[in-house]
């Protein structure tokens, strides 16, 4: 049978898709797919793109055929900021540093990590005032920075979460960038170049990277001052095959990327969960009920997961509606076929997590939250790549198993203690770069409980 090119959606003006994406890239990606199905090609800029959004096209890119594609270029933005960590790198470099970091993540350690989550968050909850307005997003933030410093690191970062958010901030700030990002991202030997350029962008770039730098480096040399350890930094810093360990810039790297995703995409998690908690009180009851039923007066503990079913539940609905990284992409690195279409080398390949979470035949009302959905019963009827907030295949997210138990212990800690309302002034909004983050934050009114 010959194989043909998925369809082709047209512009009606030079530059339509490009303003588009940059206007509302969620809702672009959702009219695409209702428009021309679950694969269609079109063209932002110079770039030749295919958008794919079927459970069993994504399971062959992300697992079967993961070898016949790359990061795509925009990557090559994050390599900026992250070097060459596990995001960005690729094949035997990426297989290698996986198997080096891998043990950290083990069940076993993930078990200790349990108990210093519910710790800090047991410390970040005597901290909120009744009646006070705080920017959930915000507080989400800094704990997550706190736990991901500590467990992974051993280190005290609580006094860099301001520096980080800043910094964090004005690098993504390079995605409205649209010229420059292009430039960054597309520009290969001569990004580092373009990075010198005089321009005001440029330096703030530049300068928000140093702080964070600034702030891995001192985690790095104070690991290795303190000589064996078991965290994340000691075990690279003795990782090396030569038995000396990697290089510095080798441990920044990988540092680098566990630092800033470590914390981002669970802190993005919590503040929507949150969000949604708030405005569905009947959910909020059950889950209150499970706790109260687990728990009693008690903090929770790891060994509690298996029966904080219905906590999971909720925390799996939230990234379905909200899942902290929106979409996927690759790049065809050789002439492929996928679902029956042919895709040509060169080709960059999108995959939705938030078309493919809100699609009608997987999801019923697929608007609504409604943590039901995830019965062992119902969740066994859908395809396996109808939901993916972490990815899929050999680049799964290294960190899921401890993310899933950080989202779970932390609602665990704090909805007992506290309920949250949306301020009268908040605004709700979202900002899609990278992570699914709310555009002015998540005001809110945290009440004591009785």
């Amino acid at each position: 049978m010959t194989e043909r090119l998925p369809p082709k959606a047209r512009q009606s003006y030079p530059g339509q898709f490009m303003t588009a994406l940059r206007r509302d890239e969620l809702g672009f990606t959702a009219g695409m797919q209702r428009r021309y199905g679950d694969a269609v090609r079109y063209r932002v800029g110079p770039f030749k793109v295919t958008l794919l959004t079927h459970p069993d096209a994504i399971e062959q890119v992300l697992v079967t055929k993961n070898h016949d594609f790359h990061k795509e270029p925009f990557y090559n933005l994050l390599r900026r900021v992250l070097g060459d960590g596990l995001i960005t790198s690729e094949d035997d470099v990426h297989k290698r540093q996986r198997r080096l970091i891998q043990p950290l993540f083990h069940h076993t350690m993930i078990k200790e990590y349990g108990r210093t989550m519910v710790e800090y968050a047991a410390r970040h909850r005597e901290r909120l005032r009744d009646g006070e307005t705080v920017d959930v997003h915000e507080e989400m933030m800094r704990l997550t920075l706190s736990i991901v410093g500590r467990t992974l690191f051993g280190g005290n970062v609580e006094d860099d979460a301001r520096v980080v958010a800043d910094s964090v901030a004005t690098i993504l700030g390079m995605l409205d960038e649209f010229v420059l990002f292009l430039l960054l991202s597309y520009g290969g030997r001569y990004a580092e170049r373009i990075e010198r350029v005089p321009l005001p962008s440029l330096r703030r770039f530049r300068e928000a990277r140093d702080r964070l730098d600034a702030v891995v480096y001192r985690l790095i040399e104070e690991r290795r001052r303190d000589g064996d350890g078991t965290d994340l930094v000691s075990r690279l810093l003795q990782a090396g095959d030569d038995g000396r360990g990697m290089s510095t810039k080798q441990v920044r790297d990988e540092a680098m990327t566990l630092f800033l995703a470590g914390h981002e995409t669970t802190a993005v998690a919590m503040t929507w969960t949150l969000y949604l908690l708030s405005r569905h009180p009947d959910v909020e009851e059950k889950l209150l009920a499970e706790l109260d039923e687990v728990l009693g007066e008690r903090l929770p503990e790891p060994e509690d997961l298996q029966r904080l079913q219905y906590t999971r539940k909720v925390f799996a609905e939230s990234m379905r509606l909200f899942p902290p990284v929106t979409g996927i992409g690759r790049q065809a690195v050789r002439d492929t076929q996928i679902a029956g279409f042919e895709l040509p080398e060169g080709t960059i390949v999108a995959l939705s997590q938030w078309a493919v979470h809100r699609d009608p035949r997987w999801y019923l009302e697929p608007r609504r939250f409604d943590p039901e959905r995830w019965e062992p019963d119902e969740e066994a009827k859908r395809p396996r790549y109808s939901y993916f907030p972490f990815g899929g295949g050999p680049r799964l997210c290294i960190g899921e198993p401890f993310a899933w138990m950080e989202g779970i212990l932390l609602l665990a800690t704090i909805m007992p203690e506290w309920r949250f309302q949306l301020a009268p002034d908040a605004r709700v909004a979202l900002d899609p770069k990278i992570t699914l983050r709310p555009k002015h934050g998540m005001r809110m009114i945290a009440s004591r409980r009785a």
